[in-house]
C-alpha cells in the first residue's frame, strides 16, 4: 500500500523547480508510505511523478517506484495491491515475458504492455488508484480500483494537472487555491462525506470507481475529458439480476463460500505479518472463521472496547475469536482517547468527513498496527447481502403507513419531535419488562426521531433519501449552497431491478459504500501505516451476491441471509446472531462531557458568523436542542463540528 502524487504541466514555459514541489507533494504522505520513496520526472514533457511505498509483497529494491515497465515505454505510479497477480504473471510468462523481481507493480506494468491499461485492469482482481504516463503518446492516464477501495484526486491549478492520492499532496502544491466548494459542502452535510466525483475544494474531483481518465501531455484548454469505465457495477448488477439462483438449497450457498474462501485466500498473500479486524457481527467473523481455516498458525485479531454497553461488541468478539482460536487482543477505548483523537481527524480525513466511526476504526487502526503490517476487514458485506436494517425495515414501514393521508403523517412527526429522545428512552427502560420482544430496541428515542423524520415521506424513495441524509434541505445550513445532483437524485442512471430494496443496495454501493465506509477505513488504516483488504468486495463475490434473489438474502427483518448460514459452519449461531449494533460510539454523551469544551469554541455564534458558511441561527438551534435534551442532534452536530475543525486546520478560503 502506498501513496502517489504528481502533476503534468502543460504551460508553454515550465517553472524551475519541479523536484522541489513534486518533493513538497510527495512528503505529506509519508504515512502512506514510510518504508520508501520514488520520483521520476521527464521536464521536457512536464510529467512528474512521486511515490511513497509501504513495503508488502517483494520487500526489496525490485518493488520500487515509480516504475518502468520493460518496453520502455510506461512509467507507472500505483498504490495498491494485484491479488491475482501470480496467476497473471504466469499468463504473461507464457506470452514472452520475463521479470527481474517478484512484485505485483511489475506484473501489472507487463500486462499494461500486452493488453493495454483497460485490458490490464480488467483482467485484475485487487484495489488501486495509478498514474500512469505513456512516453510514446504523451498521455497521462488516472485509474481507479472496481468500488473505489484507493482514492484518487485530481484537479487543474493554473496550467498544471495535479493528481493525488490525499488532498493535502495536491494543497502543497503552489499553484494550488484552495477554495471551498458550497454545493460540495451541502452534500457533505446530508451525507456525512462528500461524495464523488465532488471534493470540497472547487476545481478538484475524485476519479469515481472503476473508470480511466486519459489526458494529452500536449499544450490545449484546461478541460478534462469525461472519466472512461472499464468496469461497470451498474451493469454487473443488470446482468447478475437476469440469471437469478432459482433453486433453493446448498448448491448456491457451496459456491458463495468456495468463492469467499478463495478471496479471503488471495488476500492474505503478504511477505509481512497479517491479522484481521473483529467486532463479532457476522461479516468480520465469517471472514475471521475463512482466514483461519486457510491457516496454519493462529490468525492475529483485534478489537476495542467502550464502556458503554450500547456500543461495545467486545465480549462478543472475544467469544468469536475464542472459538475460532485465534490470537485475540483488544483495546478499551476511553474519553480521554477519543479526545486525543479528535484533533487528529482533520488531518487524516483532509476533507470533512463525519461518519462518527472514524475515531473508534483510527484507534482500532493504530492498535493493529502495532502487531501486523494488513489487516482484512468486513466491510462490503451489508451492501451485497442486505445487512443495514433501512432495507427490511423501509418496505415494511412505507406498507403500514403509505394509505394515511401525508397530512396527517406531517402531524405525527410534529407530535413525535415534541417528545425529547430521553424521555422515550426512560418509558421504554420502565415499560421493558412487559414489552413484547419486538419492541425492546437499543437507543429507542434515537429511533423514534428517524422515524419522525421519516413520516412526511411521499414515496419509499423519499423514505430511503431521508434515512440516508442528516440533514433533509442542507442548503438551509451552509449558506450560499446551491446542492448538486448526485446517484440518489439521478435515476436515469439507475440500473433496472425489480424491487425498490435492490435499488437501495445498489445506491449504497455507489455512494455510502465508496465515499463513506471505504473512505475511512482507507484514511484511519493508511493514517496508521496500516493496509486494510477487503474481502466481501471482490467482484467476483459481488457479481455471486447478485444472483441471489433478495427473498434469499433478507426474511423476517433478517439479512445477510447467505452469510449467516455459512457462518454457522464455523462459529455456534448463539455466538454470533444478535441485533445489528454498528461501529460506533458514544458521540452525545461526550459532547455533554469531555468534547463540551472543544464543541462550544467551534459551535460559537459569534464565530460562525464571522466566517459567513454556516447558518450561525440553525446551528444555535441545534446545539441548544442538544444540551437542553429537547432533540437528539448529536449526528447533525458532529458533521458541523467536523467541518468547523477541518475549516481551522486548514485555513481555507470560504468560496461562493
Amino acid at each position: 500500500m502506498c501513496g502517489i502524487a504528481g502533476f503534468l504541466d502543460r504551460s508553454a514555459a515550465r517553472p524551475r523547480g519541479m523536484h522541489e514541489i513534486l518533493d513538497l507533494m510527495v512528503s505529506t504522505l509519508v504515512h502512506r508510505g514510510p518504508d520508501d520513496s520514488g520520483a521520476w520526472i521527464e521536464p521536457e514533457a512536464g510529467i512528474a511523478l512521486g511515490h511513497r511505498r509501504l513495503s508488502i509483497v517483494d520487500l526489496s529494491r525490485h518493488g520500487h517506484q515509480p516504475m518502468h515497465s520493460r518496453s520502455g515505454r510506461y512509467v507507472l505510479d500505483y498504490n495498491g495491491e494485484i491479488y491475482n497477480f501470480l496467476e497473471l504473471r504466469e499468463q504473461l510468462e507464457a506470452r514472452g515475458h520475463r521479470f527481474g523481481g517478484s512484485s505485483d507493480t511489475e506484473v501489472l506494468l507487463g500486462a499494461i504492455d500486452e493488453w493495454g491499461l483497460k485490458g490490464a485492469l480488467s483482467r485484475s482482481n485487487g484495489m488501486f488508484a495509478l498514474a500512469l504516463w505513456d512516453r510514446r503518446e504523451h498521455e497521462l492516464s488516472l485509474a481507479r480500483d472496481r468500488f473505489g477501495e484507493k482514492p484518487m484526486y485530481y484537479g487543474w491549478a493554473g496550467d498544471c494537472l495535479l493528481f493525488a492520492s490525499e488532498l493535502k499532496a495536491i494543497r502543497a502544491h503552489p499553484a494550488f487555491e484552495n477554495e471551498i466548494d458550497r454545493g460540495a459542502l451541502a452534500l457533505y452535510m446530508r451525507h456525512n462525506c462528500v461524495p464523488a466525483p465532488y471534493s470540497i475544494y472547487r476545481g478538484v474531483q475524485k476519479l469515481p470507481p472503476g473508470t480511466i481518465l486519459s489526458i494529452a501531455g500536449s499544450a490545449g484548454p484546461r478541460t478534462l475529458p469525461e472519466p472512461v469505465p472499464y468496469w461497470s457495477f451498474e451493469e454487473l448488477v443488470e446482468s447478475e439480476t437476469r440469471r437469478p439462483f432459482t433453486e433453493p438449497g446448498s448448491d448456491a450457498l457451496e459456491e458463495l463460500e468456495h468463492l469467499l474462501r478463495d478471496a479471503v485466500g488471495m488476500r492474505m498473500q503478504a511477505d509481512v505479518p497479517l491479522g484481521a479486524f473483529l467486532s463479532g457481527g457476522i461479516d468480520s467473523s465469517l471472514v475471521v472463521a475463512l482466514m483461519q481455516s486457510q491457516s496454519s498458525r493462529e490468525v492475529r485479531t483485534f478489537t476495542i472496547a467502550f464502556d458503554d454497553t450500547q456500543f461495545d461488541e467486545a465480549a462478543d468478539a472475544a467469544k468469536v475469536a475464542e472459538h475460532l482460536g485465534t490470537d485475540h487482543l483488544e483495546m478499551l477505548v476511553t474519553p480521554k482517547d477519543a479526545l486525543e483523537a479528535v484533533p487528529k481527524m482533520p488531518t487524516i480525513f483532509d476533507e470533512p468527513f463525519s461518519d462518527s466511526s472514524q475515531i473508534p476504526t483510527y484507534l482500532l487502526s493504530v492498535l493493529t498496527r502495532e502487531h501486523v503490517k494488513v489487516a482484512l476487514s468486513g466491510d462490503g458485506g451489508d451492501e451485497l447481502f442486505g445487512g443495514y436494517n433501512r432495507y427490511s425495515w423501509s418496505r415494511r414501514f412505507w406498507d403500514n403507513v403509505r394509505r394515511v393521508p401525508r397530512p396527517l403523517r406531517a402531524a405525527a412527526a410534529k407530535a413525535l419531535q415534541k417528545i425529547p429522545p430521553r424521555s422515550w428512552d426512560k418509558a421504554f427502560t420502565v415499560a421493558e419488562p412487559i414489552l413484547p420482544s419486538s419492541l425492546r430496541v437499543r437507543m429507542p428515542g434515537n429511533k423514534l426521531t428517524k422515524v419522525a423524520d421519516v413520516l412526511p415521506s411521499t414515496d419509499l424513495h423519499e423514505v430511503y433519501v431521508r434515512l440516508c441524509s442528516h440533514f433533509n434541505d442542507p442548503t438551509a445550513l451552509v449558506v450560499g449552497s446551491i446542492e448538486p445532483g448526485s446517484w440518489l437524485s439521478r435515476s436515469e442512471r439507475w440500473p433496472g431491478v425489480a424491487e425498490p430494496v435492490e435499488l437501495m443496495m445498489f445506491l449504497d454501493s455507489m455512494t455510502y459504500l465508496p465515499d463513506d465506509i471505504l473512505t475511512k477505513v482507507d484514511r484511519a488504516s493508511m493514517a496508521a501505516s496500516l493496509e486494510a483488504r477487503v474481502p466481501y468486495l471482490d467482484h467476483r463475490v459481488a457479481g455471486l451476491a447478485w444472483r441471489f434473489p433478495l427473498e434469499w438474502k433478507i426474511s423476517d427483518g433478517k439479512g445477510k441471509l447467505p452469510l449467516r448460514q455459512i457462518l454457522h459452519r464455523y462459529v455456534p449461531e448463539e455466538l454470533v446472531e444478535r441485533p445489528k449494533m454498528g461501529f460506533g460510539w458514544p458521540v452525545g454523551s461526550w459532547l455533554s462531557g469531555p468534547l463540551r469544551e472543544w464543541a462550544e469554541e467551534l459551535l460559537d455564534e459569534r464565530r460562525l458568523r464571522r466566517e459567513g458558511i454556516l447558518n450561525a441561527d440553525v446551528v444555535s438551534r441545534m446545539w441548544r436542542d442538544q444540551k437542553e435534551g429537547r432533540r437528539d442532534r448529536q449526528y447533525q452536530l458532529w458533521d458541523v463540528l467536523m467541518f468547523q475543525a477541518w475549516f481551522e486546520v486548514n485555513g481555507t478560503r470560504a468560496g461562493g
